[in-house]
């Protein structure tokens, strides 16, 4: 075992604590490849940003637990030097499980150095939900890992995550499963969605808004509490029209809009989840440079124009959007 404090990680305890003081919420980006990695430290350290660096399982057997866990720490130590080669402090990183489906993975986790877990048991009977989240909870307090669970069903499809359904995280379940449980913070479904295509809106008009009113009736139930928001990428309509442009299809894509996940960065939501705007940046513009450079092979002539396009989307998110920038 590996405690992840060897690797330079930290848990979300203090990070949540100045989120929800500072009325700001902490990225939490998936990465699946190097390129992602150096773009959301690079993004974060320019930013100036605390960052969760999420890996969900199908990412964690698609790395290989043990190259993930000596990629994590290379990702402390680049983004030491990036901060020291720029005069700016070091930023917290946290390395988080995103949607664990089992006890084991989530031990298999924390044995490997991850430093904060989540065990999804949303779409399980609510007694079922609650034991495997404490379950998880009592082995991962033993090393001061921390534990997000989940209340409700968020619709769509993301790696093995996947519902043609959306359940409303019921208020009335959120106090007695954050006593039964002991969970550090807590996803809930109030309209968001996986994937790219979140919503079905007819042209010209907008997604619905996001159900502010559960949010504020769960703030109400556990005060101070840390939440999350799952499925939160705004499918930005420039990457999914470049797509489109260069042989794609993506057709009535469409995300959350940003001036709503803004203002739930300014209430109890600590941690906002954007996995499916980083896919669509990368596969825009290693698209376009296909399109226009149709003879080249190499991998880092095409990776590196969509890290770096990356870069620019994840510091925009961190300043505009989660307005965590500036906030080491």
């Amino acid at each position: 075992m590996v405690h992840y404090s060897e690797l330079g990680f930290v848990n979300t305890k203090d990070m949540f604590k100045k989120a929800f003081e500072g009325g700001y919420a902490v990225p939490a980006y998936n990465f699946n490849n190097m390129e992602q990695l150096q773009a959301i430290i690079t993004a974060c350290v320019n930013t100036q940003s605390p960052v969760i660096l999420q890996v969900s399982k199908g990412a964690r057997n698609y790395a290989n637990q043990t190259l993930l866990r000596w990629m994590g720490q290379g990702a402390v130590e680049f983004a030491k030097e990036l901060a020291a080669s720029k005069n700016l402090k070091e930023i917290p990183i946290c390395l988080h499980l995103d949607h664990g489906d089992s006890f084991e993975l989530c031990k298999s986790c924390i044995d490997f150095g991850f430093s904060s877990v989540m065990i999804d048991g949303s779409h399980l009977p609510y007694e079922e939900n609650v034991a495997i989240t404490k379950q998880v909870v009592d082995y991962a307090h033993k090393y001061d890992v921390s534990v997000e669970g989940e209340l409700g069903v968020l619709a769509g499809i993301e790696e093995d995550v996947s519902s043609d359904r959306h359940i409303y995280t019921n208020p009335d379940d959120v106090e007695d499963f954050v006593k039964k449980t002991g969970v550090d913070s807590l996803a809930i479904a109030i309209g968001t969605s996986h994937g790219a295509y979140k919503f079905k809106v007819e042209k010209g008009k907008e997604p619905p808004p996001l159900r502010f009113d559960i949010l504020e009736e769960i703030e109400k139930r556990i005060p101070g509490f840390p939440i999350v928001l799952h499925g939160a990428s705004s499918v930005l309509k420039e990457y999914v029209d470049m797509i489109n442009a260069y042989g794609g299809k993506l057709e009535d894509a469409i995300g959350v809009s940003e001036d709503q996940l803004r203002k739930a960065a300014k209430s109890a939501v600590c941690k906002i989840n954007i996995d499916t705007d980083g896919r669509l940046v990368m596969t825009a513009k290693i698209r376009e440079f296909f399109a226009k450079n149709p003879s080249e092979f190499d991998p880092r002539k095409y990776l590196g124009p969509a890290r770096d396009e990356l870069i620019k989307m994840y510091e925009r998110k961190n300043k505009e959007v989660l307005g965590s920038a500036f906030r080491v």
